[in-house]
């Protein structure tokens, strides 16, 4: 079995979360696998280790997950992107729309230098937004973002066509 099919065999489907209509892609069950997330992390590890890549910046908060510790085996600095008034010292931030509103995410002022190459990490891809939003704030800061990485792509929504503006490198374990 490819680790595309175990990982895609151990994501559960909850239905109408957060609300009905909506079928939820819940990756605990691979976190309580130490043997497949250790799979996931080395086949992250080995995608990336000859990028030169200079940080990876995960998204709030399921992003933190599977790019903490790819950042530590890929020995760069790994950056948290959140949801505003998350982070305590000196921020920039990036506002983008929401399928019914609005959300703004942010970063620390102090976390890139210019011309830094970063992997964007998040747990799922949908329309984009969030990836979009942090890119944009990546680019804001003076990095450049070397690809997107993400545990699960919802094709239908097409969020990768709106991510292939900023990078054509976006990587994904299990399209759906």
């Amino acid at each position: 079995m490819t680790l595309s099919e175990k990982l895609s065999s151990a994501i559960r489907d909850v239905p109408d979360f957060p609300k009905k209509g909506i079928v939820f892609k819940d990756i605990t069950p691979i976190m309580l696998n130490a043997e497949l997330s250790n799979e996931l992390l080395d086949a992250l590890h080995d995608q990336y280790k000859d990028q030169e890549i200079n940080a990876v910046a995960g998204i709030e908060s399921r992003g933190f997950l599977l790019g903490y510790p790819l950042a530590m085996r890929l020995g760069v600095p790994f950056i948290l992107i959140r949801k505003a008034g998350k982070l305590p010292y000196d921020t920039i931030n990036v506002s983008y729309d929401l399928e019914y509103g609005s959300a703004t995410m942010e970063m620390h002022a102090d976390t890139l230098s210019q011309g830094d190459r970063v992997l964007v990490h998040d747990d799922l891809l949908a329309t984009g937004g969030s990836a979009t939003a942090a890119a944009k704030l990546i680019q804001k800061a003076g990095g450049e973002v070397a690809g997107f990485s993400f545990l699960v792509t919802l094709d239908f929504l097409k969020g990768r066509e709106k991510l292939m503006k900023i990078s054509d490198n976006i990587s994904t374990f299990v399209a759906h």
